[in-house]
Order: C-alpha cells, then structure tokens, then sequence
C-alpha cells in the first residue's frame, strides 16, 4: 500500500497571513492537531500543530498565554489576530510523494520523531498521513484475504465508498475513514448507534465492486439530554 491508499484527503489549510487565533479555530473546529500553511500561490511554507500553539516561544506570546490565564479577553484577543501563524510555525517540513511505500513512511516518522508527514503532489499538499493511519493499514494488511482488484481500482472504490456514506440523512459517523485493498472495503469512525452503523456497511457493501465491508466503526450512544424541572 501507498501513501495515497491512507492519507486523509481534503487537507485543510491555513494561509500565511492569518492570525494564531485563526489557526486555533480550525484546528478546533476541524478536530486536527496540525495543518499545513500555505503562501499565496497554495505552496506549503511550514506546518503549524496543536504543540506550536499551547508551548509558543518567544517572550511576546509568553505574554499572550498570561493573558489569557488572567482573563483579560479584549487584551488577549487583540494579541492572538496581531501574532501571525509564520512566527510560530515550523518552516522545516519534512513531506512524502503520494506514492511512498507505507514501510518508507513508517520509517521517515521514526527516523525524524513526527507524528504525521504531509503529502505531496507536485508542490501541492494533497492528504495527510498520521501514525494512527498506518496502524489502520495494518489492521487492513491483516484481514485482506485477496488482492486481484488493481491497486487503481482500489482508488477509485475508496472514492465511491466514501461518496456513498456521506450526504446521507444517516450518515453521523464522526471523522469517517475509509481504506480499500483488494475490493475489500475498511470503514472506520464513531456513530451513535448499531443502527447506523449497519447503515455503513450496507452503504459500502452496495457499492459496485466492493467485494465486503469491514466496518470498525465503534458504538458510542448519544449522553441522554437533561430536562429542568
């Protein structure tokens, strides 16, 4: 498998100009611990991480976090949209071609001690490997019991699969994954219900060359509501 059969499409972004504050809503909102930062032409310049923003260095954004720690929000804020993502940063980026053996990119995240390696196409990022993706590849590599659909097909099954369980009026799973190797669809995330979760299964099962599903899906039921009396 390759890099491209695991990565996390749909990288999202943050434009050099933007503030500390912007950062920290999108890896907020977007449930990410890093994202690549881009310059003007869409090209990576560094990558900024959950780390970078709640250790910062620098005396300037020492004060910042005092601020927050004594309440003083308009202070604050004011510092976190005047601080700009590129002084807090990483700017050395170690990256990987979409066509990278997994092994390779295994041993480039030990070698160097990183959690994930954006991936490239050109001077483009177009997905995002993490550790927990190689683990899900692993998971994959052990339970595939066939491998004459080709490696482009499987491409476009992870595609299709992932076209078919989104848009859907069940379709609640949180941070949906899905792997494809050889015909056999992976499907990973958290839903609410075994319901839906079987909602899942027969999405990807009717998907046409999809031989079965695997869903590792985990069941986690909705906290009941608290009504005041």
């Amino acid at each position: 498998m390759l890099a491209r059969d695991v990565m996390s499409d749909g990288v999202v972004s943050v434009a050099a100009n933007a503030s500390i504050l912007d950062a920290a809503k999108i890896l907020i909102n977007c449930h990410v611990s890093a994202i690549p930062v881009v310059d003007e032409d869409g090209r990576m310049i560094g990558i900024v991480s959950e780390a970078d923003l709640v250790h910062p260095k620098g005396a300037d954004r020492a004060r910042l976090f005092s601020i927050a720690a004594e309440s003083r929000v308009t202070d604050g804020y004011l510092s976190a949209q005047a601080c700009k993502i590129t002084e807090v940063m990483t700017q050395e980026v170690l990256t990987a071609p979409e066509d990278t053996p997994l092994p390779e990119l295994a041993r480039l995240m030990a070698l160097h001690k990183v959690k994930r390696l954006p991936i490239v196409r050109g001077e483009s990022v177009v997905g995002m490997v993490s550790r927990v993706d190689l683990l899900r590849a692993l998971v994959v590599a052990s339970s595939s019991r066939s491998a004459d659909v080709p490696f482009n097909r499987d491409n476009e099954l992870r595609r299709e699969v992932t076209d078919a369980c989104q848009g859907r009026g069940w379709s609640q799973a949180k941070q949906l994954d899905v792997v494809v190797s050889g015909g056999v669809a992976h499907l990973w995330g958290v839903v609410p219900s075994d319901l839906v979760r079987n909602a899942y299964r027969a999405a990807a099962e009717n998907v046409p060359g999809i031989k079965s599903a695997h869903v590792h899906m985990q069941v986690v039921p909705p906290k009941p509501t608290r009504v005041g009396l």
